[in-house]
């Protein structure tokens, strides 16, 4: 079987605008010439151009997906959001939460967003691929049920989710996610249930600033399913490569999903603006084969990769090549042009000794 590719040229359409960065223009913060967020399409754009222009596109079963139902939506979020976000849409569109900013038919982009994360995961459910990518955009792990954040307008993933759950199609889920930020909007949504185990590997008090704690480990019925793994800045490739290896795969063993959907973003990686972890895309590649041996020996290889974020305009391409390339065991490769540079910049053996002690405390506290 091969690798699906979910992907819609309708988002790269979807823009917010009034930032400079992550500033509200006015004031003293002067507009940008090429203003707005750093979640622009250009990463995710220049990934699939990336992909075209090395050939793999043609390895891969590259589609489009239909948008989130209303009835996808409303397992996840209220009634009154939903309505206020069309309504704002098709009024030319405006922000509800925060740094989540949208444009005329913002609201139909984000559906088309969540429709092909939702997509990629039936179609492996299915058996009709062996793994999936979703290029989602906008993003959706910070996306509370009633208040959109940090760029995440939909909570694309957890509608994914929940369909395949209310559909049948599978009765345990593992989230991984691996984005720098912490995943709030998916712990927030699955943090009482039993049946969702959610991991999220993020930069120590980046963003949120409130949320991610090693402690916060779900409540009721959801207790001891929900894990996070809040790194060090600077902690860098084999911090990650450990952390994966002696937390995320144990608790995935532990927990024995369906399914393994990995919540893909980029701003680990070591030239992104908004992370400072140093993570190369031999990073992103090796975490995926970690992830698809999990998957491998718990479920029956079934894995769904969702964009997340990542904002390096022109590394992005070359680790989402990476992990496509893993995924699929194509030969045709996209070489990383700076890795020779960036494995010079790893944390020395002080340093990484250090973060290694970092990761002992946390088994002690998960295991």
């Amino acid at each position: 079987m091969t690798t699906g590719f979910f992907w819609d040229e309708k988002c790269f359409w979807h823009t917010g605008g009034n930032y400079a960065a992550r500033f509200p223009t006015g004031g003293l913060v002067q507009p940008m010439v090429a203003g707005g967020l750093p979640e622009t399409p250009e990463s995710k754009r220049r990934l699939k151009n990336l992909l075209d222009v090395t050939g793999i596109i043609h390895e891969l079963d590259a589609r489009s997906a239909p948008a989130a139902t209303d009835d996808d939506l409303a397992r996840v979020h209220p009634q009154s959001y939903l309505d206020k976000f069309r309504e704002m849409s098709q009024n030319g569109g405006g922000e509800i939460g925060l740094r989540a900013p949208f444009a005329q038919d913002g609201y139909d982009i984000a559906t088309l967003s969540a429709g092909l994360a939702k997509g990629a995961l039936q179609a492996v459910l299915k058996g009709e691929m062996q793994n999936a990518y979703s290029l989602s955009r906008p993003p959706g792990h910070h996306c509370l049920p009633d208040f959109p954040n940090g760029f995440c307008l939909l909570a694309n993933i957890a509608i994914a989710i929940k369909a395949a759950l209310a559909g049948g199609h599978c009765k345990r889920v593992a989230v991984v996610d691996w984005d720098v930020h912490h995943g709030n909007g998916t712990e927030a949504i699955f943090y009482d249930r039993a049946d969702v185990l959610t991991i999220s590997l993020h930069q120590d008090r980046n963003y949120p600033l409130d949320t991610g704690a090693a402690t916060d480990r779900g409540e009721g019925a959801g207790e001891g399913f929900n894990m996070n793994i809040p790194l060090p800045a600077g902690a860098g490739h084999a911090t990650y490569l450990e952390a994966m290896e002696r937390l995320v795969t144990p608790a995935l063993r532990a927990f024995a999903p369906d399914v393994i959907i990995i919540a893909c973003g980029y701003d680990p990686a070591i030239d992104d603006p908004l992370g400072r972890m140093l993570c190369t895309a031999d990073t992103f590649r090796q975490m995926t084969a970690q992830m698809m041996a999990a998957a491998d020996d718990l479920c029956g290889g079934k894995l769904v990769v969702v964009h997340e974020g990542g904002y390096s305009e022109s590394y992005v391409p070359f680790c989402g090549h990476a992990v496509l390339e893993q995924m699929s065991g194509s030969s045709i490769t996209a070489p990383d042009p700076l890795a020779e540079a960036y494995v010079i910049r790893q944390p020395n053996a002080a340093m990484q000794a250090v973060f290694s002690r970092v990761i002992g405390e946390l088994e002690g506290l998960f295991f």
